[in-house]
């Protein structure tokens, strides 16, 4: 092991007591030979999201924390609260990593490019004329920057709450004049009605649900078709309702996988300042989820 000085990182969120970011983070380390310690901080959901989490991070920086990891849902009360914002954290109004130095506490975004990668190597030459993207909260809206990044023509932007799907499908027509973004309604159950997929080529589901603590189906599943793509941001569980329904009805499907990594292996990145070895992160992956039956990437 290094004699160099170690990192102390972690995860604040709500119910994360699945996730494997501390495995993956820790894993990697070992193989690089760093000192390393990655901690969770799971917040009561009944707590002011805002009061919670602000006097998480500053406890954190105070003890010494190099930085921390930011998710659900939490991603977006985090720009209130941190002495700077990198420019694409501060593009997308939201952040998954933040990195205690000199400066302060400065928010990242790796979610973005950890699904450009993951979709990228895991559903390569995916066509992207018109792609669907259900929720538009941190993770929807790195995921829509993603999409824009990668050439998307038409993006159609559904969320429960129209207002902001609107607020997101604007900020992508004014970061992205290739792309041209919308905003789709909700049907009164809460579900993407089955029209707004029917030319889409691809759908990327960027809720919570199919989470483990929030199981089930977030579009009818007669609105998936042979032919088309899904991309799941969830992945615990790996396999979610609707990756095991996509695969049933011929869709190719990118399960939440490669996304974890790539965000994950980037976070890292900032956080220690060594280059980490994705593949390899790849392996750790699999290893860690092959219990569920299911491989990480592309299946269809």
């Amino acid at each position: 092991m290094s004699d160099t000085p170690g990192h102390l990182t972690g995860l604040i969120g709500s119910g994360i007591g699945p996730s494997l970011s501390p495995a993956l983070h820790h894993r990697e380390a070992d193989a690089l030979g760093l000192r390393y310690l990655y901690r969770r901080f799971d917040l009561d959901p009944n707590d002011h999201p805002g009061d919670a989490f602000g006097e998480l991070l500053r406890a954190a920086r105070g003890c010494g924390f190099d930085g921390l990891n930011i998710t659900h849902p939490y991603k977006r009360v985090a720009t209130e609260h941190l002495d700077e914002l990198s420019p694409n954290a501060a593009a997308l109004h939201a952040v998954n990593t933040v990195v205690f130095d000199s400066r302060g506490s400065v928010g990242h975004n790796t979610d973005w490019s950890g699904f450009a990668r993951a979709l990228d190597s895991g559903l390569p030459n995916a066509p992207l004329g018109t792609v669907v993207l259900l929720g538009a909260g941190g993770a929807g809206s790195a995921v829509a920057h993603a999409l824009a990044t990668l050439g998307t023509g038409s993006l159609h932007i559904a969320d429960a709450d129209p207002d902001r799907s609107s607020e997101l499908a604007e900020a992508v027509n004014e970061r992205c004049s290739a792309t041209r973004a919308h905003s789709a309604s909700m049907d009164r159950a809460g579900m993407l009605p089955k029209h707004v997929l029917d030319r889409a080529h691809g759908l990327v589901h960027a809720t919570p649900t199919g989470m483990a603590e929030h199981p089930g189906m977030p579009v009818p599943t007669e609105s998936l078709r042979p032919g088309m793509w899904v991309a799941e941001v969830v992945y615990r569980p790996l396999c979610t309702e609707l990756v095991r329904t996509a695969l049933a009805r011929g869709c190719r499907v990118l399960d939440g996988g490669r996304m974890a990594v790539f965000q994950a292996a980037d976070s890292f990145r900032l956080f220690t300042g060594v280059e980490p070895d994705t593949e390899r992160m790849l392996r750790h992956f699999a290893r860690l989820t092959e219990t569920e039956g299911t491989s990480t990437g592309a299946r269809g």
